[in-house]
């Protein structure tokens, strides 16, 4: 396999963000041509009458220098006056806060949709700004928000359940209502089946890298990609890194376990998705249950504590991949 290998990675959230950004840099010391990183889209919004992306703006932020660490989202050294404003004019949520300068980005965004652009179109014009060194597509260009129904049987949107209450009103589905209709957004099938390697970021398995997954078509161009398909876990230790993505794989019935998430995804022997699956040395105890759902097991460390610490796992399941 080639040296110079063409990635495709599938991510969202911060996980994703920070997973992203050790991408660029392994590949850039290669030489490599710039990945392709598709976003989910399953936890967007309307909110206050513009279109909030909250993955895709993760992640261009992050490519950009841009993003508040401390926070995990949203802009460095932002100020909330306008949030505060329409909180007085008693619109938006007041429980999730939109700083200015993001807020530009979505007035920016939601302009370019009203005057007929797809979401594909939009995200290009965001990438120009800043020498993100990545190609950014959306999963979709349909809007298919990701909505929870919690014990009792409301339906809230992703966002409420998430940030509101903090995922603790028992889930018992996650649904992307219009999901049957919607289909990858223009050249991402292209891109997986260009693709030497796939790499699936250690993101939320079912709120971030599900919905992508979800998408008409998607499951089959990774299916036929003639690339090697590599996972990274989201878990270590049996604990999740962040978030609350332990309460998402219990609704759906999968253990909060590094083997457990592997077999989530399946092995592409088995008409799953992957090759090969990156283990934390935690849970290196692990790796035998991997190998014989056939997929290659690798154990290595897996925090990623800095652009440094990221490229390295990336370099290692490039290694697993086979380059």
């Amino acid at each position: 396999m080639a040296s110079s290998p063409r990635v495709v990675v599938l991510a969202g959230g911060v996980g994703g963000s920070k997973f992203v950004l050790g991408v660029r840099e392994s590949l850039a010391r290669r030489g490599a041509p710039e990945p392709t990183v598709i976003v989910n889209t399953g936890d967007d919004l309307w909110l206050s009458g513009v279109r909030l992306q909250p993955d895709v703006d993760s992640i261009l932020y992050a490519l950009a220098g841009v993003n508040d660490t401390e926070r995990g989202w949203g802009r460095a050294g932002d100020t909330e006056r306008v949030n505060h404003e329409l909180q007085q004019w008693g619109t938006g949520w007041p429980w999730f806060t939109l700083g200015d300068l993001d807020l530009g980005t979505h007035l920016a965004r939601t302009g370019w949709l009203r005057e007929g652009l797809t979401p594909t179109a939009v995200l290009g014009r965001l990438s120009e700004r800043w020498p993100l060194g990545v190609r950014m597509l959306p999963m979709t260009d349909t809007e298919v928000d990701t909505h929870v129904r919690v014990a009792g049987g409301d339906v809230l949107h992703f966002q409420e359940w998430w940030t509101r209450h903090r995922a603790q009103l028992t889930p018992e589905a996650f649904v992307n209502p219009g999901m049957d209709a919607a289909r990858p957004a223009p050249g991402v099938v292209e891109a997986i089946a260009d693709a030497d390697v796939v790499l699936i970021a250690p993101s939320n398995p079912v709120v971030s890298i599900g919905p992508i997954l979800a998408v008409p078509g998607m499951r089959d161009a990774l299916a036929a990609t003639s690339a090697r398909v590599v996972g990274v876990s989201p878990i270590i230790g049996g604990a999740v890194v962040r978030g609350m993505a332990d309460v998402c794989l219990t609704a759906i019935g999968v253990a909060t376990a590094a083997d457990a998430v592997a077999a989530h995804y399946g092995s592409r022997r088995d008409g799953g998705l992957l090759d090969a699956w990156l283990l934390a040395e935690e849970d290196a105890a692990l790796a035998p249950a991997v190998d014989a759902l056939g997929m290659r097991a690798t154990v290595a460390p897996l925090w990623m504590r800095d652009v440094a610490s990221s490229a390295a796992i990336v370099d290692t399941a490039l290694v697993a991949a086979g380059v």
